[in-house]
């Protein structure tokens, strides 16, 4: 199977990449390494391009030639898209519609998207199943379900199959790849580096609807929701796939302060932490019921426990000397 990965200099495109590259699929990478350095995916087949720009979208697909293009490329900091919101409906909305429109013209009509739990914002249940309001706190999460919904309308118009990944908290890391995020926003990384630089690590409130009264969180290992990308990518090639969303975590939620007591138990170290109100867009408690991607695909968190997340992401880190 050929793949196309746009995004794929990214920490979760590069972990797919690696894992399905590893299954002996062929795979490409397509980014403007606005982000990262080419030198991060050397060990796969690059093209340098702008989701945005439909000529250079164009011209990859046309080269490849996959059969499955996965897509990541998008911009993915919840409290950025609530202060600059253009920036996420032009890359997120105007680079998706521009991406599949290069597809449709090329003759590619399958896709896997790279979607989020932030469609659900506050959710009605909890474990949220695929069937839950979506109801999006932050642009961010706003765009990925516009995106969705698009992909449902193309679908029936246009025979566009797509699987869309609702994933929850990606964490953790491969042996080759981590969390590198510019101005990184999320917490396991952001814990690391306070404790590993003697900084003390913002906290943002303490007065939400939880046992300990902060936010809550399913985490899933970046290697368990690449296989869910894979799987979805030979679902759609093996069998007629009417487009779909699928949750991705693992059923159990972990507080901030756990994961900041986990990161203590990992190193050895204490973390100094200083308490702010809440991020503007936060939902209090976010779970998945992923049932239906276990049931329908097979799919397993094998490595989604938070001790073993930690484990791997503090290695990468520690290595990397931050």
């Amino acid at each position: 199977m050929k793949i196309l990965i746009t995004g794929g200099a990214g920490y979760i495109g590069a972990v797919a990449a690696e894992l399905l590259q590893a299954n002996g699929h062929s795979v490409t990478i397509f980014d403007h390494f606005n982000s990262h350095s080419p030198a991060k995916t050397a060990i796969f087949p690059t093209i340098v391009g702008d989701i945005c720009h439909p000529e250079e979208m164009e011209k990859a697909l046309i080269e490849v030639k996959p059969d499955v293009v996965m897509h990541f490329a998008a911009s993915i900091q919840m409290g950025e898209s609530m202060r600059d919101p253009r920036k996420y409906y032009e890359n997120n909305v105007r680079g998706s519609r521009v991406l599949i429109e290069a597809m449709i013209r090329s003759g590619i009509n399958k896709l896997v998207f790279a979607s989020t739990a932030g469609v659900y914002g506050n959710p009605v249940h909890v474990p949220i199943p695929e069937n839950d309001p979506k109801e999006p706190e932050n642009p961010y999460g706003d765009t990925k379900l516009g995106i969705e919904r698009l992909l449902k309308w193309y679908d029936q118009a246009y025979d566009f199959r797509s699987i869309s990944i609702r994933f929850f908290n990606a964490a953790g890391a491969s042996e080759k790849f981590g969390e590198d995020h510019q101005n990184e926003s999320h917490i396991i990384p952001r814990v690391i580096h306070a404790q590993q630089t003697g900084q003390e690590f913002t906290l943002f409130g303490n007065d939400y609807p939880t046992p300990d009264g902060t936010c809550v969180r399913d985490y899933i290992h970046v290697l368990d929701l690449a296989e869910a990308f894979r799987l979805a990518a030979e679902k759609l090639i093996t069998s007629e796939v009417i487009t779909t969303a699928y949750n991705a975590g693992t059923g159990h939620g972990y507080s901030n302060l756990e994961i900041i007591k986990m990161v203590e138990k990992v190193s050895g170290q204490p973390v100094r932490v200083k308490h702010e109100a809440r991020r503007p867009g936060d939902a209090g408690t976010l779970v998945a019921d992923s049932t239906r991607l276990q049931t329908e695909l097979g799919w397993s968190p094998t490595h989604s426990d938070l001790e073993s997340i930690v484990r791997s992401a503090y290695a990468w880190h520690t290595s990397r000397k931050i």
